[in-house]
């Protein structure tokens, strides 16, 4: 019999004061599973009163953003015009496409007690012939929930257990959050070509074998597994079509093309990249080195 796990990751921690980001891929070890490129864990975090998280408006092209959270709320804002206020149980897509500018802050209704942020960060490649499609923003809140006895799953991206959510998918993507109560167990479906988990609360194992808090597992292809906890457990299935064709990153640029990124630095430098109603101040400069690369 096969081992169930080929991989596992252990992520990057970034310290930022009043909480921790952690970044599994991308990476020396691996860069993609399926389409995502980018996955980053953060909190759980209680800010002090008066502080927040503020991600100043910065540019991102030829990828997706999804944010998907456990507790609190941060206000997106882009360059489309697009606002809304993400909260547990609603996943929101940004499209980049040929290009798109946003800001992530906590509200003002969460600043004054502290914000709680506890949740993912991901960001997904686009397929080749799409890369360059106009930027979109979405939205989806009625997200499929399997459930039984013992265990829970939103699915947030893709088909899985027969349901399938309505949030766009530019290739094949699975993506769900699983809660295992004590004694809980839930199968995982087979049918992707890349696929990996992380516990990011509580206990859980895959086929007998324990997983570790943040680490990203990632399983072997078409295996026929099951996720089970004996004490409960929070955990994040992610995975897809694997690409036929390298994507290269730089700080927030994802691209097929090393020149199409070239591009997108010059024109970020050169304030060539609209700017973001209702927070078109401050922006986050071109970094001289970037902290997120996987080419020289």
């Amino acid at each position: 019999m096969s081992e169930p796990i080929i991989e596992t990751i252990t992520p990057v921690t970034h310290d930022l004061g009043a909480f921790q980001v952690r970044r599994a891929i991308p990476g020396k070890q691996r860069t993609m599973v399926g389409p995502f490129i980018f996955v980053d864990q953060f909190g759980p975090a209680h800010l002090p009163p008066g502080k927040a998280m503020d991600v100043r408006p910065h540019p991102h092209i030829n990828l997706a953003t999804v944010t998907w959270l456990f507790e609190g709320a941060i206000d997106h804002r882009d360059s489309l015009g697009s606002f809304a206020t993400i909260r547990p149980g609603q996943v929101n897509l940004m499209t980049a496409g040929s290009g798109i500018v946003h800001s992530e802050r906590s509200p003002a209704t969460e600043r004054v007690d502290g914000p709680h942020l506890y949740g993912m960060q991901t960001w997904l490649a686009l397929p080749d012939g799409k890369e360059e499609i106009a930027p979109a923003f979405e939205t989806q809140i009625d997200l499929p929930l399997v459930e039984d006895t013992c265990a829970t799953a939103r699915v947030i991206m893709g088909s899985l257990w027969g349901r399938r959510a309505a949030t766009t998918c530019h290739s094949d993507t699975i993506y769900a959050e699983i809660v295992l109560a004590p004694g809980g167990s839930i199968p995982l479906d087979d049918d992707a070509d890349e696929r990996a988990v992380m516990l990011v609360g509580g206990e859980a194992s895959v086929d007998g074998h324990p997983l570790e808090l943040y680490t990203l597992t990632v399983l072997a292809p078409h295996a026929k597994l099951a996720l089970t906890s004996q004490a409960g457990g929070r955990i994040m299935l992610l995975g897809g079509a694997a690409f036929p064709t390298r994507r290269y990153v730089w700080w927030n640029f994802v691209s097929s093309s090393r020149e199409r990124i070239q591009q997108a630095k010059a024109d970020w430098k050169g304030g060539l990249f609209p700017k973001v109603p209702g927070d078109e101040v401050e922006f986050i400069p071109l970094p001289e080195v970037a902290t997120t690369v996987s080419y020289p």
